[in-house]
């Protein structure tokens, strides 16, 4: 049975939380809530609607808060999810099935994909950016 940090909301091995350093000697229970992700504004409104298409029960919390995240933009904001222990394991699976990159052995490699942008590029259109912008014309 893992062990639970109350501070970090994490299920772990062992006798110290990996995150905090605490020592905890409470037994995870399966109402309990674990921290799941924390992701960016965007995509945290793709999260939250498979989340709920699952039946997952999830709670979030905004790390600014909405004094700072109106000062700094809304789309600067970073949302943490929790979900309830019995849950995490199918949240954590699909979290990492909506945001996990293509393996390298498919046919989407970055380095392929810069050098035919760079390809498209002629260096004639740089210098007539550089010009107009030079010019004040941006």
């Amino acid at each position: 049975m893992s062990t639970y940090c109350k501070s970090c909301k994490l299920p772990f091995e062992g006798e110290r939380c990996p995150v905090c350093g605490r020592k905890s000697k409470w037994e995870i229970k399966p109402d309990d809530v674990c921290f799941l992700v924390e992701k960016e504004q965007i995509w945290s409104g793709m999260l939250a609607d498979v989340l709920k298409q699952e039946n997952i029960p999830y709670v979030t919390k905004n790390v600014l808060g909405a004094g700072l995240a109106i000062k700094v933009g809304y789309m600067n904001e970073r949302v943490r999810f929790y979900v309830m222990y019995q849950h995490l394991e199918k949240a954590r699976e699909i979290t990492e099935e909506l945001f996990s990159r293509p393996d390298s052995d498919d046919d989407c490699d970055d380095e392929d994909e810069d050098v035919e942008i760079m390809e498209l590029l002629r260096e004639d259109d740089f210098c007539e950016i550089i010009m107009l912008e030079e010019e004040g014309d941006l």
